[in-house]
């Protein structure tokens, strides 16, 4: 039986955001940001680990109290400039401190996405779990896109059939993705399943919902906050 390991690449700084805190960090509904995405993935019964991959001279994840997680959390100092450099520096970190086969599956969650939901997350595992490629979490695009040119007008409408807009977690199996990043080198890859496309294969899209939305601007706080109270309150 395949084993389920998470990964959370947060090495980044999250300029977009302003002031020196790194996102991961700054506070939203009275914890660190990062906390709300562990909460879940560490909840979970699904899942036997969950690294945090921080860049080498990260020195906040220690001003933290991570005791609730620490059945499950694996510190890794090894992150890079890139997302996609931290993730493959963190696989093959990981595999020296656990032993992780090559058919395990690496679920990669941004820790910006703080609202995800346990039954958003075990959607992603049933739907994926016998997957010959793997996937991610995706919701259709509802609003009108729109193609720009350099002066910053309307060059034409974009067609939004067949369009999805990507989320994390994105599960694939370990050997897949080290593989497809190790491939993908110094391209850039927003996302994992960029690179797992960039192999010719094609991931399942895992129907998800608006409110497992990536926290990018300072205005998204307090969306943020307002989907995290209402998770609290179906809890109860």
């Amino acid at each position: 039986m395949s084993k389920l390991f998470a990964l959370i690449p947060a090495a980044g700084s999250g300029l977009r955001m302003g002031g020196n805190l790194p996102k991961q960090y700054l506070s939203l509904a009275g914890k660190p940001m990062i906390y709300h995405a562990l909460q879940t993935l560490c909840n979970s019964s699904q899942i036997a680990n969950v690294f945090v991959v921080l860049a080498p001279d990260d020195s906040e994840w220690s001003r933290y109290d991570w005791s609730a997680f620490s059945q499950k959390i694996i510190v890794l100092y090894c992150g890079g400039l890139a997302r996609g450099e931290s993730i493959l520096n963190g696989l093959k970190a990981a595999s020296k401190v656990l032993s992780i086969s090559d058919n395990d599956w690496i679920l990669v969650h941004d820790a910006a996405r703080p609202c995800l939901s346990k039954a958003q997350l075990r959607k992603l595992i049933d739907e994926l779990i016998d997957d010959m490629v793997g996937g991610l979490l995706a919701i259709p695009v509802a609003d009108t896109l729109k193609r720009s040119d350099i002066s910053g007008r309307v060059k034409h409408t974009e067609s939004r059939e067949n369009l999805w807009q990507a989320q994390t977690p994105q599960m694939f199996r370990y050997r897949l993705l080290i593989n497809s990043l190790n491939r993908a080198g110094s391209v850039v890859m927003t996302d994992d399943a960029g690179a797992i496309e960039a192999m010719g294969l094609y991931p399942k899209l895992v129907s998800s919902d608006i409110r497992n939305l990536k926290v990018t601007y300072p205005q998204d706080f307090i969306l943020a906050e307002l989907i995290l109270r209402e998770l609290q309150e179906e809890k109860k």
